[in-house]
């Protein structure tokens, strides 16, 4: 492939070095830059992809447009970097360029890699992969929570998921939860990868070596919209809310233990009564739910197939990914295997065990991370779902949620942005259920 030789001196990303002052360590990465699907390599060799760099140590972030192929990137300020790839392309352009057809408007390709370390000289490979466009998306997702003091706490988190398209959509059988993996920068009793995430080939009763790790995730957590089929229609341009407590936050309320709970600032918190469903655990044998989680007579429950804890706690730290599925029979996701994290001692009998879902089955994803850059951990998500990540600025307890940017409207439908990268694709607002991005 063509060698591009570029040069980078007016970014702040790289090191600069005075004409007269001592010379500046520097380091280079030769950066292969390619697409999985390998025609696609002769196809596509003349459109840009742009490259985005965001250096760990100061936050600048810089892009730059190239092709494909071998890109040799001299004079880099010596440190950790956030890398992501991405290049877009319309239904009309695409079918010009390869003959294919895609039943989509565009189609998006992303690569990525988190936390590269260049040093000296480094050597890396992206492959582009195109990403899965969903007719059911994820739109909002609000896990820092409200003030411990002053709002709601935990209590008032929720999870929206829209229709995208200008169909009529039905929410039946439509599976989500998050995945588990990496938590703490600082763990070291598991089996790692090269990219700092859980090496899952290393799991007890595991036999399919790396494919356990590049074609499936492992769920933190698995619930399912109830329904025969045609229960609960989703209209084009609407969504569903998910309510961890499906209660109105800013008032009081009694809990299930008698109590009665209030907030002292109601306009931190969000009215959750009127959501499409909730997560309870009060039904659950031999569990003690929180005081707060109540059954809303009003609002339909979701099917709990796997949990942990004792409510539908989402991380307000933001060390969780999301997905969405449907398409499988209830048969097909119970069949799944489960397996305990790859510990590096060998697990016992009572070891936690999460279901393996295959990567192909995922409609949507989002990463979410910790504000701060130092707490944030590798991700589960690859590039071909989710190439990027996104947080709440304030972080935990800020009523803050992350939220889905709008791309464009037909007549009243609003159409949302859909690129695989939530790093684009979402921004950040005081939460609010139904709401949409400005």
């Amino acid at each position: 492939m063509k060698k591009i030789l570029l040069f980078f001196s007016a970014l702040a990303i790289f090191a600069s070095c005075s004409k007269d002052g001592p010379e500046t360590a520097t380091a280079n990465l030769d950066l292969q830059l390619s697409y999985a699907n390998e025609s696609y390599n002769t196809a596509l060799k003349d459109k840009e992809v742009t490259i985005r760099f965001k250096n760990l140590l100061n936050g600048s972030i810089s892009e730059v447009k190239q092709k494909n192929g071998l890109i040799q990137i001299p004079n880099l300020s010596p440190g950790s970097y956030d890398l992501e790839a991405s290049i877009t392309f319309t239904q009309d352009e695409f079918k010009l360029l390869t003959n294919e057809d895609i039943n989509m408007t565009s189609i998006t390709f992303n690569a990525s890699a988190k936390k590269v370390e260049i040093i000296n000289n480094k050597e890396l490979q992206l492959e582009l992969v195109a990403g899965v466009m969903g007719d059911f998306i994820i739109k909002q997702i609000y896990y820092a929570g409200s003030d411990r003091t002053n709002g709601a706490i935990f209590r008032d988190q929720f999870f929206e998921i829209y229709n995208n398209t200008d169909q009529v959509l039905y929410a039946d059988s439509l599976y989500f939860g998050r995945l588990w993996g990496k938590q703490t920068p600082s763990d070291t009793k598991h089996h790692f990868q090269p990219n700092g995430q859980f090496d899952w080939s290393k799991s007890a009763d595991m036999t399919m070596g790396n494919a356990a790790n590049t074609d499936y995730v492992y769920l933190r957590d698995l619930f399912m919209i109830p329904g025969t089929g045609k229960t609960y229609p989703i209209q084009p341009g609407e969504s569903i809310v998910i309510a961890q407590n499906a209660l109105n936050h800013k008032v009081p309320f009694t809990g299930n233990n008698g109590k009665e709970v209030s907030v002292k600032d109601p306009s931190l918190t969000v009215d959750l009564s009127k959501a499409n469903f909730e997560v309870y655990y009060g039904d659950l044998p031999g569990e003690t739910p929180f005081a707060s989680d109540i059954n809303n007579p009003n609002v339909p429950n979701v099917e709990v197939i796997n949990y942990q804890g004792n409510d539908w706690l989402l991380d307000n730290l933001g060390r969780d990914s999301y997905y969405i599925f449907k398409g499988k029979t209830r048969a097909e996701v119970l069949a799944l295997k489960s397996y305990a994290a790859p510990t590096t001692a060998l697990p016992g009998p009572d070891a936690t065990k999460y279901r393996q879902l295959p990567i192909s089955w995922i409609l949507d994803g989002v990463e979410v991370q910790p504000n701060v850059e130092s707490s944030q951990i590798p991700k589960k998500l690859n590039a071909f779902i989710d190439a990027g990540f996104q947080v709440v600025p304030n972080g935990a307890y800020s009523s803050q949620s992350i939220i889905r940017k709008t791309e464009s409207q037909v007549g009243g439908r609003k159409i949302l942005q859909d690129s695989n990268n939530s790093s684009n694709d979402f921004i950040s607002i005081k939460a609010e259920p139904r709401a949409f991005a400005n």
